[in-house]
């Protein structure tokens, strides 16, 4: 009779574990279903296996970023705290659920069990779980707290990779913004006539690029061409930019000598940016009847002027835009142009160019380009420079953002 008793006794313990198993399992599903968040979710694994399972002590380590973890949730009655750095590349070895043994590392020492769950060939969870009072039933008891897990993480893993693909798409329109931006900010239809001609380069690096040039034409004898990089890329620059390009084109009108306007430009670049953010900016002004060419340079790289086979650096000017209040000096240069004259204005992303050996392309190689095709038109001179410097580079990608933008001098009025 006694014998008859234990059986139904441990039958009776089977179907309660069981019914409790069932009942848990519904609940953390309807949970998932109901989109409960991850911290919800840790709290319902925490409590099913401290309460119900009689877990005293366990820690959940799940993925943070492609090579990051931590440690979502724990139990613990003796307050110990498990890192990541010196778990994790023990946990990483375990393909499949492992008993822990005497001769394991002895910070695994505290828990009986390793729960790894992996999504085919790549682990996004790691369960340690120990102090599992009662012993009845262990195997029955071990397979369910694996499903659990398994089910607990594939939900927050779901719930991570759903946030990831909703930032990138975020992001892309973000990128598409700022790109659509930067493209109604560069020039397209540049003048080209019996006086003068003006050409540009943009080649954004990454679709998204900090570089802008620009092109004004005051009236028949005089015009004004910039370029600058804003510090920073993406959609903040792209949004700078268009804020630049409309302080250039109100304030130009306003001062009509360059080293006021470049003050007030650095005034208000800094009241928007207060130096979070600078500018390198070279501005020029031609002058077809007076035959000159004024420039300030606020900390650019320095523009060449070519002209009569000589070469000439356009260095005089000032700091960088926006990243002081008051800007200590100005120093604009005037210089006497001769016909035939060329400007040529780029940013650094076209001397930091290397070539397969890795070496850079510099002012060494920008200044004998010149020298060599100096004598072009803007249109020809441009060809062969993106000719030269695809040639240079061979398969290297860009470093950085190009601009560039030439002007040509053919005749004076």
């Amino acid at each position: 009779m006694s014998r008859e008793l234990e059986l139904l006794e441990k039958l009776e313990k089977e179907l309660n574990l069981k019914e409790l198993q069932i009942k848990s399992l519904l609940t953390i599903t309807q949970a998932i279903n109901d989109n409960v968040s991850g911290d919800g979710l840790f709290n319902m694994y925490r409590s099913f296996l401290s309460w119900e399972m009689g877990i005293t002590h366990m820690a959940l380590y799940l993925p943070e970023e492609e090579s990051s973890w931590y440690c979502a949730t724990q139990i613990d009655d003796k307050g110990r705290d498990y890192t990541t750095e010196e778990i994790i590349p023990l946990l990483l070895i375990y393909k499949r659920l492992h008993t822990i043994k005497p001769h394991d590392p002895e910070v695994l020492q505290d828990f009986d069990i390793v729960i790894p769950v992996f999504h085919k060939s790549k682990p996004i969870a790691y369960s340690l779980i120990g102090g599992i009072k009662s012993k009845d039933d262990l195997y029955n008891k071990i397979q369910f707290i694996t499903t659990i897990t398994n089910i607990i993480a594939v939900a927050i893993e779901n719930k991570r990779l759903f946030k990831k693909q909703i930032k990138q798409e975020l992001y892309k329109k973000e990128l598409e913004l700022a790109s659509n931006v930067q493209k109604m900010l560069i020039p397209h239809a540049l003048p080209l006539n019996d006086n003068y001609e003006v050409a540009t380069i943009y080649k954004p690096h990454f679709n998204i690029g900090g570089d802008y040039l620009d092109f004004i034409d005051f009236d028949h004898d005089r015009f004004l061409f910039c370029i600058a990089d804003i510090s920073g890329k993406g959609v903040a620059a792209a949004l700078l930019m268009a804020n630049f390009q409309a302080m250039i084109q109100s304030l130009i009108y306003q001062y009509r000598d360059l080293e006021t306007f470049i003050f007030a430009l650095n005034q208000t670049v800094y009241r928007v940016t207060k130096s979070d953010k600078f500018i390198t900016f070279f501005i020029g002004e031609i002058d077809l009847k007076a035959k000159t060419l004024k420039y300030i340079n606020a900390g650019h790289y320095p523009p060449v002027l070519y002209q009569n086979k000589d070469l000439k650096r356009l260095t005089s000017g000032c700091t960088v835009i926006g990243a002081f209040e008051k800007l200590p000096e100005i120093q604009e240069e005037v210089i006497t142009l001769d016909e035939g004259a060329l400007v040529m204005c780029f940013t650094d992303g076209l001397a930091d160019i290397t070539n397969e050996e890795g070496v850079f392309y510099e002012d060494r190689g920008i200044e004998h380009f010149v020298r060599t095709y100096g004598h072009l038109s803007v249109q020809e001179f441009h060809k062969n420079l993106l000719l030269e410097i695809d040639a240079y580079r061979g398969s290297v990608d860009y470093p950085d953002d190009i601009a560039v933008i030439s002007c040509k001098v053919k005749h004076f009025l």
